[in-house]
């Protein structure tokens, strides 16, 4: 997974499968109009995430490259600066402890306004409004689940754990109709926004975990739960997150359990996987990826299928060219910055 180092105006970009190219790359920009393609990642040997950085530095010495390079092209970026300064105001929160500690268990961090910040900046990057995303009213929405489901289901906080699990999925699941969908599908991308999840009910497998554990968060600060609750984080495509009692717990689901960090992590990556214009080859590496578009070639053999792949990169390489962000079929690159 790559993560990104984010300071002082520049963006670097590594991870494991980067580390066998050898070269750094950059597609050609023209003078009159700062491309996105100059924001392309360059190979470092520096590995980080938003969030880490985030909570390492202070807040006056974040820069982010994206919005200075809007600005210069007479983007107004008003509200996605407030947005992350809103995200990283949450995240500087994250103590070593809490970075490693269930999302299950409540903390300093909110993750429901970081994800809504997050939200609010890709939000302001795409649609120019005037107004900012309501994340106070999206998160009083989100905070209003909780408070349903006690009036609906106050006998399970006397019942046992595993009564208890069953009524809050029953309630999340076919109560309120939250559902998975596939995060590579490029129709499902508000699947990755929790204002849109709220609203449509239909979310990833990150987003439905930080609605679960937002859930569990404030039964437990209103002192509803007397037994732990952990959250069971699904590695496939289809299954949705599931509770259990975490004194019955097994050794083979600890690979399942989200701490803060990893979820926040685990929303970033999806953002930056689903809003990557080089769609092609999921196989490759992000960073592969827009290689071979900016050398408008690959070592396979002359197939149809790679045919398509090269004729691709060179459109995908003409648009960053010319200065064109987002395509309908080929991602976003402003969103898939902000996802790194």
């Amino acid at each position: 997974m790559g993560c990104a180092w984010i300071s002082s105006g520049a963006l670097t970009l590594s991870s494991t499968p980067y580390t066998h190219c050898n070269d750094s790359w950059k597609l050609p920009k023209f003078p009159s109009y700062p491309s996105p393609s100059s924001l392309l990642p360059t190979r470092s040997p520096i590995c980080n995430c938003r969030c880490q950085l985030s909570a390492a530095l202070p807040q006056n010495d974040l820069k982010f490259v994206l919005h200075d390079a809007l600005d210069s092209a007479g983007q107004n970026t008003t509200h996605s600066r407030a947005a992350r300064d809103g995200f990283c105001l949450e995240i500087q929160k994250l103590s070593n402890i809490e970075r490693e500690t269930s999302i299950s268990i409540y903390g300093g961090v909110d993750l429901g306004r970081a994800a809504l910040h997050i939200a609010s900046e890709d939000d302001s990057l795409i649609s120019h409004s005037s107004v900012p995303l309501p994340v106070d009213d999206f998160a009083e929405r989100l905070d209003n689940l909780s408070m349903d489901y006690c009036c609906h289901y106050s006998s399970s906080f006397s019942s046992s754990p595993e009564n208890f699990v069953q009524c809050l999925e029953r309630y999340l699941y076919i109560d309120k109709g939250f559902r998975r969908t596939s995060t590579r599908n490029q129709v499902e991308q508000r699947a990755l926004y929790l204002h849109s999840v709220l609203t449509h009910r239909s979310g990833s497998a990150s987003m439905l975990s930080l609605i679960y554990s937002e859930i569990l968060k404030m039964l437990r600060m209103w002192g509803l739960l007397n037994f732990d609750v952990e959250i069971f984080f699904p590695h496939d495509s289809y299954s949705c997150p599931k509770g259990y009692h975490k004194q019955k717990s097994k050794e083979s689901d600890q690979s399942h359990i989200m701490t803060t960090q990893t979820l926040l992590v685990e929303m970033l990556k999806d953002l930056k996987h689903a809003f990557w214009p080089f769609q092609l080859n999921h196989t490759r590496s992000l960073f592969l990826r827009a290689a071979q578009a900016a050398h408008c070639s690959n070592g396979s053999n002359n197939t149809k299928e790679s045919a398509v792949e090269i004729a691709s990169a060179k459109a995908a390489q003409h648009r960053l060219q010319r200065g064109v962000w987002t395509s309908v079929r080929f991602g976003d690159m402003r969103r898939a910055l902000s996802g790194i």
